[in-house]
């Protein structure tokens, strides 16, 4: 019996086991059995893979991928929100390479992946789907889009993107497991467990060969989350839903895709509906903010803002600018939302807010 064989044994097994707290631990014990045969499967087909694998080059502020099944309309997406000329047709597997294009919003320049089209079993290999999947990993933000007339495929791809690791729109489970030499399993929770229980734990720990740890769980997880604080490979990438081609169907239809899909971006591309909506909500979940630099002795330069992350504090604009900040950084001056008064004097735990404007005074 080869792996996939073992995976989808083990998953019609836990179709059928009904989940209660009775048998929470068996069903733990399997879950835990099949991702380590999802990461077995994946590593073996990534080391025969013989196909030459997609290399990309992140630049700019930030980088997003657009990821969807062929046709709907990623291409003239990408042509429309920035200066990329990607190929654009009606038929299947147009793009066969990655295409990057840059997207200028708000002083941003926002790098755009647009991949190859995936296909129901790309995680698996099909289609170079595991190879094509993989650029998103790396990614600030993955726009997953859709044909307006196939929002079911969100189900499809959601799952995809899980089985190579990424998990979309979900934060890192606040679990902390310390492997011990004796002592067996002690389990500690700062808060309820409602989908857990210790017996459970201890057998998906079990499985991945650990008789002897230390357990603290902040997060009421459950037993997938759990998994994944055991798995060293997942990474929690933002995600947006677009749903393209709103031009082609009635209101009607329409109404019934937003109640049924109400965080969507709802576009069309080819005729560039909603277009600058989409842009503000790229640049709102990059979790980006300008801030204007205003040297010593020269006026403000509103003209080219320096991008950084939300949270960033004074320090972190240091590090970007050039490491000789951050030896010689005395202090700095803020003037906007993130301070009492204008002009205020800060120090380097200072943390920013769009439109601040900052001078940075170093030792000389």
């Amino acid at each position: 019996m080869d792996i996939d064989e073992k995976i989808k044994k083990i998953e019609d097994e836990i179709q059928k086991t009904p989940y209660n707290k009775a048998t929470s631990h068996h069903i733990g014990k399997l879950k835990a059995k099949m991702a380590k045969l999802k990461e077995e499967s994946l590593q073996r087909k990534g080391s025969s893979g013989k196909g030459k694998g997609f290399h990309v080059k992140k630049a700019g502020d930030s980088t997003v991928v657009l990821v969807g099944f062929p046709s709907v309309g990623k291409s003239t997406l990408l042509n429309e929100i920035t200066n990329a000329e990607s190929k654009v047709g009606s038929y299947q597997f147009t793009t066969l390479d990655i295409i990057p294009g840059v997207m200028e919003y708000k002083g941003a320049q926002i790098q755009i992946f647009d991949i190859p089209g995936i296909i129901t079993g790309a995680a698996g290999g099909k289609g170079r789907g595991r190879e094509i999947l993989s650029v998103s990993r790396n990614a600030d933000l993955i726009i997953i889009v859709m044909d307006v007339f196939n929002p079911n495929h969100l189900d499809i791809i959601l799952k995809e993107l899980r089985d190579v690791g990424i998990r979309p729109n979900e934060n890192p489970p606040d679990v902390t497991i310390k492997r011990k030499k004796l002592g067996g399993v002690h389990v500690s929770a700062t808060t309820e467990l409602t989908h857990l229980d210790e017996k459970t734990i201890r057998s998906i720990i079990n499985e991945y060969g650990m008789h002897n740890a230390d357990v603290l769980i902040r997060d009421d997880v459950n037993i997938d989350q759990f998994i994944d604080a055991l798995e060293s490979n997942r990474t929690y990438i933002p995600a947006l839903v677009v749903l393209n081609k709103i031009d082609l169907v009635d209101e009607g239809y329409l109404q019934e895709i937003k109640e049924k899909f109400p965080d969507a971006i709802l576009i069309s591309a080819n005729q560039k509906m909603n277009i600058e909506n989409l842009k503000e909500e790229i640049f709102h979940h990059l979790n980006l903010i300008r801030v204007y630099m205003k040297p010593q002795g020269q006026k403000t330069d509103y003209e080219e803002p320096l991008i950084i992350k939300s949270g960033s504090s004074v320090i972190d604009v240091c590090s970007k600018l050039h490491r000789d900040f951050v030896k010689k950084f005395r202090h700095a001056k803020v003037w906007g939302e993130s301070v009492k008064f204008e002009g205020q004097k800060v120090g380097p735990d200072h943390v920013l807010l769009d439109e601040d404007v900052l001078r940075i005074i170093i030792k000389k």
